[in-house]
């Protein structure tokens, strides 16, 4: 990751105004399952660094093999530093231009990022969800806010402030948990669902885990 300190905030931008993008748009997520039915595909996305260079992954799978159709990378230079609850605004540009160089349009978008379970209730996932108007899910290593409830199996809520705000879930035997929350346009139970069909016993599920891999193979030959 990029020192903050050699990225300087734009001239053009305001933390205060940026809170005030997260809070209209957090208003405007859809909880409910906009697809009925199964998803015909699914992509990955995420975002690695190397310098100045941010390198952004899109993974397109087919939802019921889950094989690899086809996958898109765009290297652009990163002009937003790190600011803690405002990594939309740094991420949101390379992972939708990655998104963007797909053929083919994803029915159900998989962010390597928090989406709801977020301080502002407005992760990547859902910023990303709410510009491009499709069903996003967020599933992060760590947990950025709120607590985790009792667990019930393979799952567990997270809470904050009296509100179920996302899961923890274990996809494999003695693995960290990982956390998964609403994007925009699906229900938390969908979300849960998806990436237990889409996880191959690894910590994470398979559409980003596949673009982590992607994108790091590529920041190696920067």
């Amino acid at each position: 990751m990029v020192s903050s300190s050699r990225i300087k905030v734009p001239a053009y931008f305001s933390i205060g105004r940026a809170r005030e993008v997260q809070r209209r748009l957090a208003k405007s997520l859809i909880f409910e399952d906009v697809i009925k039915g199964e998803p015909r595909s699914i992509a990955g996305v995420d975002v690695g660094y190397k310098g100045d260079v941010a390198v952004a992954c899109a993974v397109l799978l087919d939802y019921a093999s889950l094989r690899v159709v086809e996958y898109s990378l765009t290297t652009s230079k990163v002009f937003f530093p790190y600011i803690p609850t405002l990594l939309s605004f740094r991420e949101l540009a390379p992972a939708y231009r990655a998104l963007k160089g797909l053929r083919e349009e994803p029915d159900i978008i998989m962010v390597d990022a928090h989406g709801y379970a977020h301080p502002f209730r407005l992760g990547l996932a859902s910023h990303l969800g709410a510009v491009m108007r499709k069903p996003t899910i967020g599933v992060a290593k760590k947990l950025l806010c709120g607590k985790i409830g009792e667990w019930r199996g393979y799952w567990a809520p997270v809470m904050d402030k009296g509100e179920v705000i996302g899961a923890a879930l274990r996809l494999a035997e003695g693995a960290k948990p990982i956390y998964v929350s609403v994007g925009n346009m699906i229900s938390l139970e969908k979300a849960i669902e998806i990436t237990i069909k889409t996880s191959r016993r690894h910590r994470l599920p398979e559409p980003t885990r596949l673009a982590h891999l992607l994108a790091s193979k590529a920041l190696k030959r920067i």
